[in-house]
């Protein structure tokens, strides 16, 4: 469907995939500009295709973030991958991350032969430029150009903004004509519930054991403003009950700290986004509770949202 006031204009589906720690997330973020989705030094740290929204005068994509694909060890790890698969239907594009300062392995060749499947175009996006030097980024764009025909090669960091509107420019080119898909206003459909709860998790990533990041699930109870009192000048306070579920008592332990250390800071990191998010001041509390390998159990990763 064309759109009457700008018959150029063009919107479509983007899927942005890589192995686990591509720099997905990052670049999603990078792209609208905002942050949507939560990142962190952990891999496996997306477990949700988490739809993002690039709205620009010429177009519109819609980019739909994926966990990254790996070879799973749990329950969870499966349902993540089938999610990876799912998110790879009726595409206009895909954008494939591929680290400046990592070689090409079996997962990334893996991922490439996935996506051909869809028959939509391939943009392989370099991440992480700002990580190696110049020789070696021209060595890798080289050996990216011998492994498959791309319809683009772009190298992007997306710390540094660097190459973001070069790789939109291009996206939205390859768009069919289209009436804008969402509000050009929109950033993501997330409810302000789920991103709480990416908020929280992403704090609570932070600095954690190796093993415990998997273990980490948050849901939120309940955000509920409290009644601005009659000549309060003070932007109104925002109550915000979540739960952060960890699956062994020893677990929970940790992310507590000595004395609730650790959670008082898990708090005050996540108040940060959530106040930008909420518009409104935020008391935030958080409560850490044991569901006992919920990895691993149906029931119980249904309760948690996957």
């Amino acid at each position: 469907m064309k759109n009457t006031e700008n018959p150029d204009y063009r919107a479509g589906f983007v899927a942005v995939v890589g192995r686990p720690n591509a720099g997905k997330s990052t670049l999603t973020n990078a792209l609208v500009g905002k942050k949507i989705a939560i990142t962190a030094n952990q891999p496996e740290t997306t477990r949700k295709a988490i739809r993002a929204i690039v709205s620009r005068p010429a177009g519109q994509l819609i980019l739909t973030d994926t966990p990254g694909l790996h070879k799973p060890r749990t329950l969870l790890g499966q349902r993540l991958n089938d999610l990876v698969r799912e998110s790879l239907s009726d595409l206009d594009a895909v954008v494939l991350c591929l680290p400046a300062d990592e070689k090409i392995g079996p997962g990334d060749r893996f991922l490439l032969n996935l996506v051909r499947q869809t028959k939509a175009p391939i943009v392989a996006a370099v991440t992480k430029t700002d990580k190696t030097g110049r020789e070696k980024l021209a060595a890798k764009l080289a050996e990216l150009g011998e492994l498959a025909d791309f319809a683009q090669i772009v190298p992007v960091s997306a710390v540094r903004g660097e190459q973001i509107g070069l790789l939109t420019d291009l996206l939205l080119e390859m768009m069919p004509l289209s009436v804008p898909l969402y509000p050009t206003d929109t950033l993501t459909d997330e409810t302000e519930g789920e991103l709480v709860a990416e908020y929280i998790r992403e704090a609570a990533l932070e600095g954690v054991r190796e093993e415990l990041p998997h273990s980490i699930a948050v849901v939120v109870e309940e955000i509920a403003q409290r009644p601005v009192k009659e000549g309060e000048k003070n932007r109104p306070l925002t109550d915000v009950h979540a739960s952060i579920y960890v699956e062994r008592e020893s677990q929970k332990g940790i992310v507590i700290g000595r004395g609730g250390s650790r959670l008082k800071d898990v708090g005050r990191r996540a108040r940060i986004p959530i106040e930008e998010l909420l518009e409104s001041r935020v008391y935030l509390d958080l409560r850490v509770k044991v569901a006992k390998d919920w990895q691993r159990d149906p029931k119980l990763l249904g309760r948690l949202g996957f």
